[in-house]
């Protein structure tokens, strides 16, 4: 079991490295921990924009105003 100080042993001694280095561990730890990269946020964003588009565009939705999105949350919710 890792604990708190030997995650803080481990910090210290990661400062040590030089920051080449310590950048390489940095990207090492981040892919550990399975979550999307910020190239693969920006490719699914921009596929549901295009995705969202292509549905206003063939009428299959439509747009609602702000004002009219806010009023109805304001009868649903009371503020």
């Amino acid at each position: 079991m890792v604990t708190m100080q030997m995650t803080e042993k481990i910090y210290e001694q990661a400062l040590d490295l030089p920051t080449g280095d310590r950048l390489i561990l940095i990207d090492k730890l981040l892919h550990s921990t399975n979550l999307p990269t910020q190239f693969e946020v920006d490719k699914l964003w921009a596929e549901e924009v295009e995705r969202r588009s292509k549905e206003i565009e063939s009428g299959k939705a439509r747009l609602i105003p702000g004002e009219e999105v806010f009023e109805k949350i304001k009868k649903r919710f009371g503020k």
